[in-house]
């Protein structure tokens, strides 16, 4: 027998361990022995028969609690053994909580004992009600933006689609029967959820060598069922590689880094961040990205890349992210990102425990700070053209159609209306008019006559707002 998370070994009593065995009650039992030393030999008590009467009162004037108490011999010595079983409910030691993490006995504070008196009452913080909240809070294109989602991936019935934001709340388990609102419903779907609930933020910077060289940034507010796609649009548009080319005619754009892999992680840090924490924080370096969200993990961090239970901070908002199909029950999302990581010959991301959260460290592809400078030239070439011309193309087909002849004659230098209908798709009559919007606007300049004539860009000295 040695001494591990559920057995601790004292020569002597001492009423202190009292908190001992208060730790062992809140966390899974365990057996604390009197008269066993450090080295797990029975020295033996002289004492015994007044323990045997003292410690049971006193376990239950302190604790509240019954624990057994059991006179045990061995080489001609006494000792005692105090089993304490797993309570359902909290408990304390002169109004102090305590809880046992492997061989030591932690005193519970702050968010860590909020989070341990939620688990006790076998309730999350995105169940709690959220005081002044009513249905006039919430936005109901986000209900939409749900459902459809809900819908696509197969885990809600069209039927459903025809019900009012009150019955998807109702279903969701997000509103009382009385009209009153969860934290969860709030954060998912509020209008302005930061009036209820502080920092409700996805922090987004870009560093060069060091925490303190910051280069630009960018915060991401609102409700979260939609916060995962701005967050993902940003990286796309600003700080990670991909760069868009022309394979002949076919339009490539892959990601440095395994999409789906990097959404599930993004999706991962909104559901299980502490909401009374700090925000959402992703660094993004040359070659790797951080990504922290407040909040310690139900089991150790060892056991993050093995086969465990799924074990969701928010139950709530967990649920509606896995009806949407944002999220995969059982566990499986660290799984599913390093597979991704491997699968594209990356080293997995490495997970650790960093102030009261987790931290997600995860490599970048093998990309040359030029590439990226010039990534983020191109980006802006295209987002200053595309501004301009939103405010005089009302269509959105024909300003996509639009930032696909822009993006091409950045990667091929030039373009000709033959090579417009062939990547559009589009009839020679919709190519031409296309190609004189931009021409009367002078995006593009024409070059030559007649079947020779090219396009070019008019200018190529656009500001580079993003470069170090």
């Amino acid at each position: 027998m040695n001494e591990s998370q559920n057995i601790e070994w004292k020569e002597l009593w001492r009423d202190e361990y009292l908190e001992w065995l208060c730790a062992f009650a809140n966390a899974q039992g365990g057996k604390l022995y009197i008269g066993i030393n450090d080295k797990g030999d029975v020295v033996g008590i002289k004492n015994a028969k007044n323990l045997l009467e003292t410690i049971p009162n006193k376990i239950i004037q302190k604790l509240g609690i019954v624990a057994d108490v059991n006179l045990l011999n061995k080489d001609e010595k006494q000792y005692i053994e105090i089993i304490v079983y797993p309570s359902n409910a909290a408990i304390s030691c002169n109004g102090k909580f305590h809880y046992r993490v492997g061989s030591t006995k932690q005193e519970l504070s702050g968010n860590a004992l909020q989070e341990f008196l939620f688990n006790k009452n076998k309730q999350t913080w995105d169940e709690i009600i959220c005081q002044g909240a009513t249905l006039d809070d919430i936005d109901s294109e986000a209900i939409r933006y749900f459902v459809r989602c809900a819908v696509n991936s197969h885990r809600m019935s069209v039927v459903t689609t025809e019900i009012d934001a009150q019955s998807i709340l109702t279903n969701l388990n997000l509103i009382t029967v009385d009209g009153q609102l969860t934290n969860a419903a709030i954060v998912l779907f509020g209008k302005r959820p930061q009036r209820f609930v502080t920092c409700v933020e996805f922090a987004i910077g870009r560093f060069g060598a060091s925490d303190s060289d910051l280069w630009f940034q960018d915060m991401v507010e609102g409700n979260i069922i939609t916060m995962c796609d701005k967050v993902m649009d940003i990286l796309r548009a600003k700080y990670l590689i991909s760069p868009i080319h022309y394979e002949g005619l076919q339009r490539i754009e892959e990601l440095e880094i395994p999409y789906d892999a990097l959404r599930e992680a993004v999706f991962n840090a909104i559901g299980h961040k502490d909401y009374r924490g700090v925000h959402i924080q992703m660094k993004v370096f040359g070659d790797h990205i951080e990504l922290w969200n407040s909040g310690v993990l139900p089991f150790p961090i060892e056991e993050i890349k093995t086969r465990h239970s799924s074990a969701p901070r928010n139950k709530l908002i967990a649920n509606v992210f896995y009806r949407a199909g944002f999220i995969e029950h059982w566990g499986r999302g660290v799984d599913k990102i390093c597979s991704d990581f491997r699968n594209a010959g990356l080293a997995e991301p490495i997970y650790e425990s960093h102030c009261d959260g987790l931290r997600i460290t995860i490599p970048r592809g093998k990309v040359t700070e030029k590439e990226e400078q010039k990534n983020m030239v191109v980006s802006d070439i295209v987002s200053d053209i595309m501004s301009d011309m939103s405010d005089i193309v009302s269509d959105k087909k024909q300003l996509v159609n639009i930032q696909m002849i822009i993006e091409y004659i950045l990667e091929k230098r030039s373009i000709d209306a033959g090579t417009v209908v062939q990547i559009l798709l589009c009839s020679p009559a919709s190519a031409r008019r296309l190609l004189k919007i931009l021409t009367d606007n002078k995006v593009l300049i024409a070059q030559g006559e007649n079947k020779g004539r090219k396009y070019v860009l008019a200018q190529n000295d656009f500001p580079t707002r993003h470069t170090k």
